[in-house]
Parts: structure tokens; sequence; C-alpha cells
């Protein structure tokens, strides 16, 4: 079969770069913009199924705000001044992008439910699939990762167990 000179057919389904967009905020650090976050980042979700005909499950409606408001927070908190939010989908996941004018990179705490505040950073890690935290020349980029659907869940009472291959030992 020759070559197409145009490439291989493409099986009919929604356009890939349809299904990759982002959408950025820039904000001053004031405690107001935490709220705007959380609206932004449910506004995207609905963009991304309404528009985009993206599947977004109820858990990514409910942990990527969440995720948003804690890494927002943390910014207004720990760094002062100005932060710009980007939240962007490749149809598959959900990437999020703070950066913030502070260079300092926030340190993991050793889970403690007697501790009062601070876990933010702990719920976070919790949430997401990837986080990353780098310097940049001015401040640092904070980065995340979340599933847009969930894995498919595991019924336990459709597993069968598994019988034991090749003799087996009895106990006296």
């Amino acid at each position: 079969m020759p070559d197409d000179p145009e490439g291989p057919d493409v099986p009919d389904g929604p356009d890939v770069d349809s299904l990759c967009f982002s959408v950025g905020a820039a904000y001053e650090g004031d405690p107001a913009d935490i709220g705007e976050a959380r609206a932004l980042a449910r506004a995207f979700l609905r963009r991304a199924q309404d528009e985009h005909g993206i599947p977004v499950s109820a858990r990514a409606r409910e942990v990527l705000p969440l995720v948003v408001s804690e890494l927002i927070t943390n910014a207004c908190k720990y760094a002062p001044g100005p932060q710009f939010l980007e939240l962007s989908t490749d149809g598959v996941g959900l990437q999020v992008a703070l950066w913030d004018s502070s260079p300092a990179l926030p340190l993991p705490r050793a889970a403690d439910a007697d501790r009062i505040g601070q876990h933010g950073l702990e719920i976070v890690m919790a949430l997401c699939e990837g986080y990353e935290v780098h310097q940049q020349p001015l401040g640092k980029r904070t980065r995340v990762r979340l599933a847009l659907v969930d894995a498919p869940a595991l019924h336990l009472e459709s597993v069968k167990p598994v019988e034991p291959e090749g003799p087996s030992v009895k106990e006296p």
C-alpha cells in the first residue's frame, strides 16, 4: 500500500487540538483572590465539559477548586505580591501552575493530626498525581497534575481468590 502524502487516516472523534486549552489569571496577593481563583477553576472545568466535550469526574470538580484554593492561600500567606495562575488540560489530565514572588521553596511537613493549620501542602500532595516546585529568576513556579476522570473502581466482591500453583504444603 503506497504511503499517503497527507499522512495516515485519523479516526473520527474529538480533534486533539480542541481538547488542549488553558486559562490564566493574574492576582495581586489579596485574600479575596482565593475565592476568585476557585471560581476560575470551576468555570474552567465547566468549559472543558460543555465547550470541549471533555469528561470531568465529580472528584475533579471537587478537588481542583480545593487544590487551587490551597496553592493561592499559601502564596498569599508566604509570598506577598503578584501571582499568576494557569489552568490547562490535554483532555486527559489537568495541570495547575502558580507563579509567585517568593523564591523560598515550601517544605512538606510530616503528617500531624494534632497540628492546627499548615496542612495545605500536605493536602495538595495527597490529592494530586504530581507535584513539583522550581525556583525562577524572580520567585518560584509550583506545578501540580490531577486526573480529569476517576480510575476504574475495584469492586472487591468481584475479585476471586487465586488458587496456588503447584503442590501445596499442608500443616501437620
